[in-house]
């Protein structure tokens, strides 16, 4: 991984999608190879129930430790995620190809430091919470930032089972104040029912059945 030189965490590069203090903004990560609706739709339950301003799609550009074989290049997915975002408050962002990142733990840091003054709030799937535990520096990227775990067909319960969310259960807000996540100090996370999506980028890409694994740089197939 690039290492964050401290110039680079504090000038105005790379630009960044319109945001202001105080704002509360949502993380959606991965490799959206391809977008879906499902996407689309976990952004907007959180945006409703977390009341945010904005969510970011960060489209990573791959895991080095990883094929590559099936992973379409960043621009195109770029623009296929923006033709599938079709809505006011979501924002694609390739960041972390800008930045050189590769991990969310720095993805994170390197935020939180350019925009301190922003609410910023992690959002998963309930399938990454029940991996969460293998992702690098999870402990870390917990106590960076609120999460929101949204519940996803087949993860209702294991999500909830993993030993990620037992190290964290006291600090887990109880749904009817999930409002109130963005301004909680981390660690802090939530669980959201709502409506739920079957898709996955695995599946619409290979036809296979879904999976909990996450890569070393700590992200689904989601």
């Amino acid at each position: 991984m690039t290492s964050l030189h401290p110039a680079r965490l504090h000038s105005v590069w790379p630009a960044l999608p319109a945001h202001g203090p105080g704002q509360r903004i949502g993380l959606l990560g991965g490799s959206f190879n391809p977008p879906h609706a499902g996407h689309r739709l976990l952004s907007e339950i959180a945006i409703r129930r977390l009341r945010l301003d904005w969510v970011w799609w960060l489209v990573t550009p791959g895991n080095p430790l990883k094929d590559r074989a099936d992973l379409e290049p960043l621009a195109a997915r770029i623009a296929r995620a923006r033709a599938v975002a079709r809505h006011p408050r979501i924002r694609v962002t390739a960041i972390e190809a800008d930045v050189g990142i590769s991990r969310t733990r720095d993805t994170l840091r390197f935020l939180t430091r350019r925009c301190p003054a922003v609410r910023f709030v992690w959002l998963m799937g309930a399938d990454n919470m029940a991996g969460f535990h293998r992702w690098h520096a999870w402990r870390d990227i917990a106590a960076t930032v609120p999460i929101a775990v949204i519940d996803r067909p087949g993860y209702t319960l294991s999500g909830m089972a993993g030993p990620a969310a037992a190290a964290l259960s006291r600090h887990r807000f109880d749904e009817a104040d999930a409002a109130c996540l963005a301004d909680a100090p981390p660690p802090a996370w939530v669980f959201l029912h709502g409506p739920r999506s079957p898709l996955s980028s695995t599946i619409l890409r290979t036809g296979a059945g879904g999976s909990d694994r996450s890569g070393p740089n700590g992200r689904s197939p989601y």
